[in-house]
């Protein structure tokens, strides 16, 4: 018998085997998929003849597809038409409008202005932060009982519309001890939110520039900020990257690119479809490769802001320094949909130079109540910069340096919250109608004491994270049997945690401080003043320009391992 015969036949029986094996998998899924979508459709069909009451069918259906979506990722999201716009403004930062920020405002019960933009039809026409909306367009803008979130969509759409048409608002302007309505014409145009809210020179040389987000052609905008500090005489420069939560990934690697020579492979990303996959590189001559950089990083840098700091860092560019970031390592793209709906759709994950995706959560792997945990630093990896130092994947772009910031307070959160730093700010312009300049901005001992007074008047009360704590031990110890030998223990550590108000708002005024002179510098130098502000009194601004001013240390730090040998 022919060996060679036999062993063909039995390859050729294996591969028939396997390729049943392939289609029988498949078969099987799609039936699976049609099985359950009649299923689904035979339900609604029962439920909408057969159920005692009526059910709205558009409501039923999201709920669904909500469920459905609840089993992917946060950023899978559906878009119906009516709400299709706001993911175009997501990813353009472009709308028809006055350009204002706005949001519900409790003690009235309406919607105030917050922030009016520099240079938009709001703040030409004088609209300021602190007027209170009653009318847009002789339409009265009451909540009547919906919920703020929706009340405050309810206005934001009304403000909204083609550029070129106009209508009056009415707005209810505080007064030092009363208020007045006012009315203004208002001439809606096209309004793009500006993805570098403040750049400038903070210390001899050195340049800083914010990024608040990678919106369509941000890149030119920082191109056009970076020539003009150079200009201006900059060695160096800080990039500010903290609270950017990302956006369009090709941006991204047209910002590096300001940085790193042409042809470098940036990112690639890969995906369970052969569209998903992608390399990304950089296409243009660079603007300077050696200036050296700092790039500023928080727990809310993610997405797109990490491509631009951990590549960066991969090709050791540049230091980076602040906190760990948040670790978004997916990449999603847009499908259309019946009806001018739109699905926004994680398809793939990115890796950086290093070949590391610094994605923190894998979200296929939920736990059984529907929550899902961080990756662990024990099951991360090392990758290598070009220069060789460590780097790993998961959890984010670990910064070269750490700078640990002072805490958020609790009684800060409540105080911002109950819109008393923001009543305090709007008093404080009507005492002080001009301020000369944002650095002349000082919030004294007197001006706090007023604060201090203006919080007591509100009958204000915060929830004590220490109190609630204490509470929920107490309850533990009892149950436990553990309180009757425990009882003046406790005793005395509730009267050291007394609530006291007048010794929270002492023992937390610096912080309370500034971020009451955020608030004043916005309502006379918009974003602008207060980034400003913010970088007055700045951990990881001081720890960039000490870095940059020490090319020793800066050297050092993007130094790869010492390779020679000593003998």
């Amino acid at each position: 018998m022919n060996t060679k015969k036999i062993l063909l036949g039995a390859f050729v029986v294996l591969i028939g085997l396997g390729l049943s094996s392939f289609t029988d998998k498949d078969d099987d899924r799609n039936f699976q998929v049609a099985k359950n979508l009649d299923i689904f459709n035979a339900i609604f069909k029962e439920l909408d003849l057969f159920y005692v009451d009526t059910i709205n069918p558009e409501k039923m259906i999201q709920n669904g597809v909500n469920g459905m979506l609840a089993l992917t990722d946060p950023y899978t999201e559906y878009y119906p038409e009516e709400e299709v716009s706001s993911l175009k403004e997501m990813i353009t930062g472009k709308y028809g409008g006055i350009g204002a920020v706005i949001r519900y405002y409790e003690k009235k019960d309406r919607i105030a202005v917050i922030e009016p933009v520099e240079g938009m039809p709001a703040a030409e026409s004088g609209v300021k932060a602190g007027d209170v909306i009653l009318s847009i367009g002789g339409k009265e803008m009451t909540r009547d009982g919906m919920k703020p979130q929706d009340f405050l969509e309810k206005v934001s759409n009304a403000l909204r519309g083609e550029p070129g048409t106009s209508f009056i608002l009415k707005v209810l302007r505080p007064l030092k001890n009363d208020s007045t309505v006012m009315e203004f014409k208002l001439t809606r145009k096209n309004i793009r939110n500006n993805p570098v809210p403040y750049y400038g020179m903070v210390q001899d040389s050195v340049g800083y520039l914010a990024l608040s987000s990678f919106t369509d052609n941000c890149a030119k905008d920082v191109k056009k900020a970076f020539i003009e500090l150079k200009d201006k005489g900059a060695k160096a420069l800080i990039f500010d990257l903290r609270d950017n939560g990302g956006g369009s990934l090709q941006e991204a690697v047209d910002i590096i690119n300001l940085f790193v020579p042409k042809g470098k492979e940036i990112v690639v990303t890969k995906g369970k479809l052969r569209q998903a996959a992608g390399s990304f590189k950089t296409t243009n001559e660079p603007i300077d490769t050696e200036i050296p950089l700092a790039v500023l990083v928080n727990g809310i840098t993610a997405s797109a802001s990490e491509i631009l700091s951990g590549s960066l860092q991969d090709l050791d560019r540049a230091v980076i320094i602040g906190t760990r970031t948040y670790g978004k390592g997916l990449v999603q793209t847009t499908r259309q949909l019946p009806y001018n709906g739109t699905l926004k759709v994680t398809t793939s994950k990115y890796y950086i130079p290093s070949g590391r995706c610094i994605q923190a959560i894998d979200y296929a792997k939920k736990n059984a109540d529907g929550s899902v945990a961080r990756i662990p630093d024990s099951l991360t990896n090392v990758f290598h910069t070009a220069a060789g130092r460590e780097v790993r994947d998961g959890g984010g772009i670990r910064p070269d340096i750490e700078v640990k910031g002072d805490k958020f307070p609790n009684i800060l959160f409540y105080l911002v919250n109950e819109d008393l730093i923001f009543d305090y700010a709007t008093q404080y312009c009507l005492d002080h109608p001009v301020l000369a300049s944002i650095d002349s901005l000082q919030i004294t001992d007197a001006d706090y004491a007023d604060f201090k007074k203006l919080v007591k008047a509100a009958d204000f009360t915060y929830d004590r994270q220490s109190e609630q704590l204490l509470k929920t031990l107490k309850e533990v110890a009892e149950f436990e049997g553990y309180m009757e030998g425990a009882k003046e223990e406790f005793k005395a550590l509730e009267q050291k945690l007394n609530h006291n108000l007048d010794r929270d708002l002492d023992y937390f005024a610096k912080p309370i401080k500034e971020q009451i002179a955020e608030e004043i510098a916005t309502r006379y130098f918009y974003q602008r003043g207060a980034a400003i502000q913010r970088l007055k009194d700045d951990a990881d601004l001081k720890k960039a320009i000490e870095v940059l001013a020490s090319p020793e240390e800066y050297r050092k730090i993007l130094s790869g391992p010492d390779m020679n040998v000593k003998l």
